[in-house]
């Protein structure tokens, strides 16, 4: 029997901290599927020539990150491009207008990971799918948590902001952690009512997969405030399962993916009852993250679900 070609994939690492937390997951999801993969980091790589001697299957990223490297070096390669951020939006990149007519060309794959913004799409090759991660990266440590709480992402709205504020005032006895980049905390901090307890829960930045994997494995529950999307649960939530962490997200329709053994909060005070009542009671706590872990390993591990893209692509 003939042996199947390896597949040449180029990777785009993106400048962004959440695209190269995603992209990583997909990278290393090409690589456990036996392809070979040439990554170009834009945040540090500055030569692009080199790379560029190799002959490729596909190019491959997140966003439109593939179709921008392809447009800046006339390149003729299939570009695979997963979303995690609103197409039509500056969020998935400031030229998302220019590169909106390559989606419809024939070697352009899409992976969108919100359920209701894929179905109002009508590209060609646009395909649901939720996000996904590397469970060699992320996994139980078995450390004992030194934290109760974490929250990771940007406090950028009022709303976000004073949630946050008003969390670490109702719980002062238990342990919170906050990671954003640097100017998030600085802006955060200036707009707060109460920066000393900011300045208290903040511990830093976190830009790679390991370290993330080390932060949720020290923190007994995760929240979520999901902020993109309408239907979609975000990357956090999964990298969290993964590591056997309790997840507490705000409602989301694609909560079902979880089979209902997922918590979510509906307002303040039900998030406040939630993280109490897991604290307390490791039956109910073991069981949702069993549950969702199993789930998560079965349906959004990397090599499965990038297994999946190829066979949609060769189609």
């Amino acid at each position: 029997m003939r042996k199947s070609k390896k597949k040449k994939i180029l990777a785009i690492l993106p400048i962004s901290i959440g695209g190269r937390l995603t992209t990583n997951s997909l990278i290393n999801g090409f690589k456990q599927n036996g392809c070979d993969v040439t990554v170009f980091d834009e945040l540090f790589d500055r030569n692009p020539e080199e790379v560029l001697l190799k002959k490729y299957d596909y190019i491959a990223g997140y966003d439109f990150s593939p179709i921008a490297f392809k447009d800046e070096h006339k390149l003729d390669i299939p570009a695979i491009c997963y979303f995690s951020d609103d197409i039509r939006s500056n969020t998935s990149g400031p030229d998302w207008e220019k590169f909106l007519p390559e989606l419809e060309k024939d070697y352009t794959y899409a992976f969108y990971w919100d359920k209701q913004l894929t179905d109002c799409e009508t590209f060609k090759n646009i395909h649901y799918l939720p996000h996904f991660v590397d469970f060699d990266v992320y996994k139980d440590s078995g450390q004992q948590p030194e934290f109760d709480v974490m929250f990771a992402g940007r406090l950028d709205t009022d709303f976000r902001l004073s949630f946050f504020e008003e969390l670490l005032l109702k719980l002062p006895e238990l342990k919170i952690a906050w990671y954003a980049i640097d100017k998030h905390y600085q802006d955060a901090r200036k707009r707060a009512k109460f920066p000393e307890i900011i300045d208290l829960a903040y511990h830093g930045f976190i830009d790679n997969e390991e370290d993330m994997a080390k932060a949720i494995n020290n923190s007994k529950i995760v929240f979520n405030m999901n902020s993109q999307g309408i239907s979609s649960l975000n990357y956090r939530t999964f990298q969290t399962v993964a590591c056997k962490r309790l997840m507490i997200s705000d409602y989301r329709e694609e909560l079902a993916l979880f089979d209902g053994y997922m918590p979510f909060y509906e307002d303040f005070s039900d998030l406040i009852f939630k993280i109490e009542s897991y604290l307390v009671d490791q039956n109910a706590y073991e069981k949702v993250t069993e549950n969702c872990w199993r789930i998560a390993n079965q349906s959004h591990n990397s090599r499965d679900c990038v297994r999946y893209i190829l066979s949609t692509v060769a189609k």
